[in-house]
């Protein structure tokens, strides 16, 4: 991956937007992906004068709403498909029910949050299709979370320069601390969702 990053800077100024463009989509369709280090490296080649911040921004922020709505789609054509009917043995229908019916209660404010919850952001969306949460209004918030993330990312990039790598550091260690609270926090609610359903059980 270092070396493809290198390689990005002896490229055109229009084919450099075409990859932080390309990245930022498939990151929200085929997660792991590190568009976030690109968009960085990106912003590091602005003070050189090979990329401009409105370009970087608005085409890493339009990839990563493009590829959200994407995943959006996936999630509301063929959510229950791929959920409710089994193909995933290891979720339990009810289970899902609850997360949809959770979702369409809190979802927006996840979709605000969702481009700062490293390693969710395809999961956020496809739940946000499958709870069939408002098309134009999830679009116009993802497309805000984007923003305002890219924004910090793009700069980051033009203010340490050629010391742009620095933030990888950073990036990995946010990243290894929100996966870690979602971990915990999707264990803690698998244990209750269990310790409820055998406390069902027994009353019953």
């Amino acid at each position: 991956m270092e070396s493809f990053i290198h390689s990005l800077q002896a490229l055109d100024p229009f084919l450099i937007y075409v990859a932080v463009f390309s990245i930022a989509f498939v990151e929200n369709v085929f997660p792991p992906f590190p568009s976030d280090v690109i968009v960085v490296f990106a912003g590091s080649l602005i003070g050189v004068g090979q990329t401009g911040f409105i370009e970087t921004l608005l085409l890493a922020t339009l990839g990563s709403t493009l590829g959200f709505v994407v995943m959006y789609k996936i999630g509301d054509w063929f959510g229950d498909t791929i959920l409710e009917k089994g193909k995933i043995k290891f979720i339990p229908v009810d289970a899902v029910m609850k997360v949809e019916a959770w979702f369409k209660r809190y979802g927006y404010w996840l979709i605000v949050a969702n481009r700062f919850l490293a390693g969710t952001r395809a999961a956020v969306s496809f739940f946000a299709g499958m709870s069939e949460l408002d098309l134009a209004k999830t679009t116009g918030l993802s497309l805000v979370s984007a923003l305002v993330w890219n924004a910090i990312l793009v700069s980051a990039g033009w203010y340490l320069g050629q010391h742009w790598e620095k933030i990888g550091f950073y990036l990995n260690t946010y990243s290894e601390i929100v996966t870690g609270i979602l971990i915990v926090v999707a264990f803690v609610l698998v244990i209750r969702y269990f310790y409820n359903k055998n406390n069902g059980r027994k009353a019953s």
